[in-house]
Order: structure tokens, then C-alpha cells, then sequence
């Protein structure tokens, strides 16, 4: 029996989201600029007889059976290595500290992290390419959760570009009590744009606004092709984005396909201000930095 593992991956937030048409294959063409934002799940994984995942706290939506990415992720890399799978199986516990069905992927850094952890746990020693391209069976966001920092993901978002970022920004992050479904808000995107491209433009102008650094630009280039159908679903986030746009930050982005919501902030100061106002209104929030690094070994022990 090895020491435990634990690898810390972070949340993402898609600071440009272009959707396109639905493809054969039941997936979306995306153009995104992803980035890995300071709220983190951290995975433990052990040597184990059977397959196993769990939570250090109770979290509502998170399957703890064969359904969790956790446990896929990591029968996935027991496959690719073509390992016997009645040798190798791990117990899995999971630290969420990402919101669960909030449009920041945390089941995506659950199966990165689990990935990296495992490929230590058993020093399979898997080339990084490798990884990436396991990540990117298991979802369109997974590979980027490995990467981290800032990334154009094209493809379905699984293939990840990392980006010059010279950005450092302070996101208030406002949490939603109720969850919005992923799928929902695609099949509502189908609905509301039929004549979508096939493949949608790169957001050129937010790339070069990132490189220069300055959060003024970034934040006016900010957009999500999914906006108006998490609108639709959710009518009460539209009340919630007008008041974050009346405070006047740098920038107000749904994350992924919601509902959390996000204010773009240069000065860490202003971003505690401005959380602490909306505290008093009844609003939940945190704060997040970014861009921070993406999934990463905290401890062997």
C-alpha cells in the first residue's frame, strides 16, 4: 500500500463563450477563453480493493457511485495504460470547494485532479499529452483543468491553447442557492439560435486585450453565447445581473452555463467592498483571483 496522494484543481470561468451549431456527434463547436480561478476542490485518492468515491461534507448533486467523472477518470487511466483492472482501484475523497452545478466545472477538476493524483499514486509516469488527451474523453472541460492559467479551448473545448495573460484580476463570485442544469441551458441555446455558425469566430480582440494585461479591456470584451437562454430558465439571475452592473466593475460574466455570476475587479480592496455590499443585499459570495495554476500535487502524505 502507497501514502495517499491529494491534488488540489481550481474552478474555471469562460471569459468568452462562442457556441455553435449542434454537431452530429451531439456536441457544440465552442470558441472559449477559459481561465482557473482561486476556488478549489482538492482529491485524495488511497489504494484500494474496489472502486470508491465520497465527500468530506455532504454536497447535493454529486453522484457517489460509478456515475462520479472521478471514478471514470480513473478507470480511464487504468485503461490506457492497459493495467489489469482487478489490480487497481483507489478510494477517492473529495474536498469541494467549487460550486456544484454553478458553471465553474467542478466535476471536471474532480476528474483532472484524480488523473494527476493516480498517475502519482501508482508512478505510472504518463506523459502530460496523455493525460490531456485521457481529459479530453471524459469532458470539454477536463483538459483545461490540468492546464490551468488562461487557454483557447476549440473543438468542444478540449482542445486547449494556453494563452499570454498578463492580466492579474480579482473576480466576486456570486453563488447561486439553486443549480442550473448544463443541458438544459444547451437545449434552450438550440432552441433560441437554430441558424447558430458551425464554427464560432475566435475572440481575437479579448486575446490581445489579455496580453496587454488590462482589466478595463478585458472586462468590455467579456461575452457568453449562453446568456440568453440561462436568462430564459432562470429569470431571477437578470435581476441579480442588474444589480452587480449598477456597482460599475470592470466587467459581468455568467460563468459557463450558470448561474453563477462573476464582477471583474482589478483591486483586491474594491473587490472585498463590493462583496461585503452585496452580503448586505443577501446576496452569497467569495472572491477568486485569477489566473492561478491548474491541478497540481499538494501533499503525499
Amino acid at each position: 500500500m502507497t501514502r495517499p496522494v491529494t491534488v488540489r484543481a481550481p474552478a474555471k470561468i469562460n471569459l468568452h463563450l462562442g457556441v455553435g451549431g449542434l454537431r452530429p456527434d451531439g456536441k457544440h463547436a465552442l470558441a472559449t477563453i477559459y481561465q482557473a480561478v482561486g476556488l478549489y476542490d482538492d482529491v485524495t485518492v488511497r489504494d484500494a480493493l474496489v472502486w470508491s468515491v465520497a465527500l468530506t461534507e455532504p454536497v447535493d448533486g454529486v453522484p457517489l457511485d460509478d456515475d462520479n467523472i472521478a471514478i471514470r477518470a480513473g478507470k480511464a487511466l487504468v485503461e490506457h495504460h492497459g493495467l489489469h483492472p482487478a489490480d487497481y482501484a483507489a478510494e477517492i475523497t473529495i474536498a469541494k470547494g467549487i460550486p456544484v452545478m454553478g458553471g465553474m466545472a467542478g466535476g471536471s477538476a474532480d476528474a483532472a485532479a484524480t488523473l494527476l493524483a493516480l498517475d502519482r499514486l501508482w508512478d505510472l509516469q504518463t506523459p502530460d499529452d496523455d493525460l490531456l488527451e485521457i481529459a479530453g474523453t471524459l469532458g470539454s472541460d477536463v483538459p483545461f483543468a490540468l492546464l490551468g492559467g488562461t487557454a483557447l479551448g476549440v473543438g468542444h473545448g478540449e482542445i486547449v491553447t494556453p494563452l499570454d495573460d498578463n492580466s492579474s484580476v480579482w473576480w466576486v463570485v456570486v453563488l447561486s442557492d439553486e443549480g442550473l442544469s448544463t443541458p438544459a441551458v444547451y437545449g434552450h441555446f438550440d432552441e433560441l439560435s437554430p441558424n447558430a455558425p458551425a464554427t464560432p469566430p475566435l475572440p481575437d480582440d479579448l486575446t490581445e486585450a489579455l496580453a496587454n494585461g488590462d482589466p478595463q479591456d478585458i472586462g468590455d470584451l467579456l461575452a457568453n453565447d449562453l446568456w440568453p437562454a440561462a436568462r430564459d430558465l432562470r429569470p431571477d439571475l437578470v435581476d441579480v445581473e442588474v444589480q452587480l452592473r449598477s456597482m460599475s466593475p470592470d466587467g459581468v460574466l455568467l460563468s459557463g452555463s450558470g448561474p453563477t455570476l462573476l464582477m471583474l475587479l482589478e483591486d483586491v480592496e474594491e473587490a472585498r467592498s463590493m462583496a461585503a455590499e452585496l452580503t448586505e443585499r443577501g446576496y452569497r459570495c467569495t472572491l477568486a483571483p485569477g489566473p492561478v495554476a491548474g491541478a497540481h500535487v499538494v501533499t503525499y502524505v
